[in-house]
């Protein structure tokens, strides 16, 4: 079996000097959890790792689309999309992407006194799937937001602040059932379309279509269509590729991130497809548009 452990198209990691570590580990604040890795693989063709040696970190990996496995234990766990597993620190494991259907995965090495607490409960898959209420765009905005923080530099304020935001990732999925229930709506209040926008957002990593979202809904895919168009003016697919194309303006506008790093994150794998998309819905080409002035 051929096995990869670098080099994905569209890839982002950082992996902290351990002097940093360092100063995190003797820090106040920052001690009770910390980042030592972060990165983001899409579509990770071949990715394999295996430590017999164990590490002292732990572990998160997110898989939002795609399939996995990993072994812990003397037991091996599959991982499919919307799963995610943390790996307990100073224990031997492996993982890897499924050969046929590669995971995209979302990935965090962490530390510090209360990490065992966070981490605690999740050494089995855990899933986490869209619905009306969940917040997953919002988690993974914090996420992204941990790692352009702790690329801008390693100060002591982007430290302690990516500490911070480490711990509300972490407790969104530790008490996933409060993470949800503080915004959710009361019944009623939002109505199908609401609902398909809503499910459209949490999943612009993917490839829906038009069956996917009004099967969401519980309607035919020819009748949600009809009262979807009615109601926005823009049939369903063509809606959702329009809020791809908000997302990948929002990432021209404050990230450095390039095409090939974008594209993943809107579940497109052919960046001159993306390029052709972004000129078809914004008038411009991704380039320009990076140059044009706003505001």
């Amino acid at each position: 079996m051929a096995k990869l452990k670098d080099g994905f198209q569209g890839e982002c990691a950082i992996v902290l000097p351990g002097t940093v570590v360092r100063q995190m580990e003797s820090d106040p604040f920052c001690r009770n959890l910390h980042v030592t890795d972060i990165g983001y693989y899409p579509t990770a063709r071949y990715h394999f790792r295996e430590r017999r040696e164990p590490i002292s970190q732990y572990i998160l990996i997110y898989c939002t689309r795609g399939a996995g496995w990993y072994e812990l234990a003397g037991k091996r766990y599959s991982v499919g999309s919307d799963q995610l597993f943390i790996l307990p620190a100073e224990k031997p494991h492996a993982y890897g992407a499924d050969l046929d259907d590669p995971w995209t995965i979302y990935w965090v090495h962490f530390k510090g006194e209360m990490a065992g607490i966070f981490a605690e409960g999740f050494s089995t898959p855990f899933s986490i799937p869209s619905g009306d209420d969940s917040r997953i765009s919002t988690r993974l905005g914090v996420f992204e937001e941990i790692y352009r923080t702790l690329k801008n530099g390693y100060s002591s304020d982007n430290l302690s602040y990516s500490a911070a935001a480490l711990y509300y990732f972490l407790g969104s999925i530790k008490y996933l059932g409060k993470y949800r229930k503080s915004h959710e709506t009361h019944e009623g209040e939002r109505d199908i379309v609401e609902t398909a926008i809503h499910f459209m957002r949490e999943n612009l990593s993917k490839r829906l279509t038009l069956a996917d979202i009004a099967r969401h809904v519980n309607y035919s895919p020819s009748h949600f269509s009809a009262v979807f168009s009615r109601r926005t003016g823009y049939a369903p697919v063509y809606y959702f590729n329009q809020l791809k194309i908000q997302q990948a303006s929002t990432y021209l506008d404050f990230t450095d991130l390039k095409i090939t790093q974008i594209c993943p994150r809107l579940g497109i794998d052919d960046p001159y497809y993306f390029s052709r998309l972004f000129r078809k819905h914004m008038g411009m080409s991704p380039s320009d548009y990076k140059k044009y002035k706003k505001g």
